[in-house]
Order: C-alpha cells, then sequence, then structure tokens
C-alpha cells in the first residue's frame, strides 16, 4: 500500500513538473514572438538609436569596472545589418508560434502532439548544437539542456497518459 502511494506521489511530480516546463516553454515563445514582431516593425534606424542610447546610458557603469560579457554580447548582437533584423524577426515569431502550438496541444492533452513535440524541441536542440559550433554561445547550451530536460518531463507524460496506473479499490 504505502508503494502505491509513493508511486502516486513521485507521478504527480513528474506532472507538476511537466506543466511547470510547459508553462515556461509557452512563455518563452510568447517572448520569442513579442521580440520577433519587435523587429519586424521597428525600423532598423530606430533600432541602431535605441542600441546606441541604452550605450550611453550605460557608459559610466562600463567604464568604473570591465565590461559586462552578457552587456557586451547583447550589444554586438544589437549591431545588425537590415537583412540579419529581418530573418531574426521572422526566425522569432515563427520559432514562437511553434512552441506556443506544441504548448496549447500539451496542455489540452493531444496526445499525437507529444511525439511531435520531442522531436520539434530535438531539432531545436540540434539546431543549437550546430550554431554553438560558430558561436560559442554559453547561452544556446543552456538551451539545449532546458530543451532536453522539457523532452524528459514530456516523454514521462505521455508514459502517464498512455499507460494510467491503476487505481485501487
Amino acid at each position: 500500500m504505502r508503494s502505491c502511494y509513493l508511486l502516486m506521489k513521485k507521478e504527480k511530480l513528474w506532472h507538476v513538473l511537466f506543466l511547470v516546463g510547459i508553462f515556461f516553454k509557452g512563455l518563452d515563445g510568447v517572448l520569442e514572438s513579442l521580440g520577433g514582431l519587435v523587429l519586424l516593425f521597428l525600423n532598423h534606424t530606430s533600432l541602431m538609436k535605441y542600441v546606441n542610447d541604452v550605450t550611453f546610458l550605460f557608459h559610466e557603469e562600463l567604464t568604473e569596472r570591465p565590461p559586462d560579457a552578457i552587456f557586451q554580447y547583447l550589444l554586438n548582437v544589437a549591431h545588425v545589418s537590415e537583412n540579419t533584423q529581418l530573418f531574426a524577426g521572422i526566425y522569432l515569431v515563427g520559432h514562437g508560434a511553434i512552441k506556443m502550438a506544441i504548448v496549447a496541444g500539451l496542455y489540452f492533452k493531444r496526445l499525437w502532439v507529444y511525439p511531435l513535440a520531442e522531436g520539434v524541441l530535438g531539432l531545436f536542440i540540434v539546431y543549437q548544437l550546430y550554431r554553438f559550433t560558430h558561436t560559442y554561445s554559453i547561452l544556446l547550451l543552456f538551451l539545449s539542456v532546458v530543451d532536453a530536460a522539457v523532452i524528459l518531463l514530456i516523454y514521462k507524460e505521455y508514459k502517464r497518459l498512455k499507460n494510467p496506473a491503476p487505481r485501487s479499490a
């Protein structure tokens, strides 16, 4: 009886972790899409002016101590061509929309979405690792680890839904 209780408690924990994981994937999708829309609808001159204004605001901070690596990375990324801005906007909107659609399917327990989600997130990991070989961005490695964890949670939840635990009388 005790082992059945522990099993149910463990399954509930995996389910809660699954819900938290897809919540953050959905939030990530929304933020990516919004960021992409900003890149698509903000003209290039305005974007560069904004980047320069932000740089000016933090100029004193950056001269007082060694440059913050994350801030420097964001500044380097922000100085892009118009074509790169367009590509990034389209990529972010598409990537975010795919994540939001997957999260909706998972939330509403559409069983066919679970294997699809695992495959899509797996492709995201492959692409992120490929990009890592060119950029050496720790962020890409972090995102890949997070995506791998979410794949594990999706797998566990899919298994739980396909083979529900027998209820004791």
